[in-house]
């Protein structure tokens, strides 16, 4: 998993480009995660506690959330979780490359640490 990020010399803001296929993991972090850092060691303090171990552990924001079991981490779009009455057309499908990405605990824990280390200025 590849991944770059950027701030905006201007306005403060944060960007990352995150590779094919993890693109919501970005999103995730720009969206939910953001600067803080106390989000951060609570979910590296979880990603510890929960390895080797069938325990679940879910954190939901207000755009996306962040499930972690069995290693795996799983961040996706909470419109994903809702259906809806309305079926799309036969040929129609929504476009979830940016609404959905799984990576293991240590890719994660990796990510979390680069991302803290960055927002610090380092």
């Amino acid at each position: 998993m590849d991944y770059e990020f950027k701030k905006n010399m201007l306005d403060g803001s944060y960007h990352v480009v995150f590779s094919m296929g993890h693109e919501a993991l970005g999103r995730w972090l720009i969206e939910e995660v953001q600067d803080d850092e106390a989000k951060i060691v609570l979910i590296l303090n979880q990603l510890g506690a929960l390895k080797g171990t069938m325990t679940e552990w879910q954190l939901t924001g207000e755009e996306m959330t962040l499930s972690l079991q069995d290693n795996e981490a799983i961040v996706q779009a909470n419109y994903l979780f809702f259906s809806t009455e309305d079926e799309m057309e036969e040929d129609m499908s929504h476009y979830d490359d940016e609404a959905v990405s799984l990576c293991g605990f240590e890719d994660l824990e990796q990510v979390l640490h680069a991302w803290r280390a960055f927002i610090r200025g380092r």
